[in-house]
C-alpha cells in the first residue's frame, strides 16, 4: 500500500471508539490480565497509546517539520504506561486517549502536510535517518499491532 495521509485519518480516527466499544464495561479479568511476561494486558496496550499519543508522534513530528536531522529524537519509554495509569480506571485511560487522539488528528489536518514535506527526515535515536512519511506511516500501523 501506498502511504496516504488521508487514508490514515481512516485508522487514526477510529481507534479510539474501536477501544471504547471493545473494552467498555467489561470485566477487569478480560482488560487486566495479560500473556505472561513482557506482554501487555489490554488497561496497559490503553495506557501505552496514550503516552505515546501525548509524547511520541506528533513531537516526532514537529521534530521532522521543523528542525530536520538537527536533532535527534527524545528516546520513547514504551513502559512508561505503568507508572502514568497508576490510580486510573480503564475508562479514564480510554477518554483520556480519545481527546489526546482528537487533539493530535486536529494539529496534523492543520499542518497542510505536502508530498515534499513527507520526504523531510528526522533523526530516530535507535533506526538513524528517517521520513516524515515513514514515522507517519507507523503511528498508523502502530495502532493496527495493539
Amino acid at each position: 500500500m501506498i502511504f496516504s495521509l488521508e487514508k490514515s485519518f481512516e485508522i487514526l480516527e477510529r481507534t479510539p471508539r474501536v477501544l471504547q466499544t471493545l473494552l467498555h464495561d467489561i470485566s477487569d479479568e478480560w482488560t487486566l490480565n495479560n500473556e505472561g511476561p513482557d506482554t501487555f494486558s489490554a488497561y496497559d496496550v490503553t495506557g501505552h497509546l496514550l503516552h505515546g499519543e501525548r509524547t511520541d508522534w506528533m513531537a516526532r513530528t514537529m521534530i521532522i517539520i521543523n528542525e530536520g536531522t538537527t536533532r535527534t529524537f527524545d528516546t520513547y519509554d514504551r513502559f512508561a504506561m505503568y507508572e502514568e495509569s497508576k490510580g486510573k480506571s480503564l475508562q479514564q485511560l480510554l477518554n483520556e486517549f480519545a481527546e489526546a487522539r482528537a487533539e493530535n488528528i486536529a494539529l496534523l489536518k492543520s499542518l497542510d502536510i505536502t508530498e515534499g514535506m513527507l520526504n523531510k527526515k528526522g533523526i530516530h535515536p535507535k533506526f538513524g535517518e528517517v521520513t516524515l512519511r515513514q514515522l507517519l506511516s507507523t503511528y498508523v500501523i502502530h495502532d493496527l499491532t495493539h
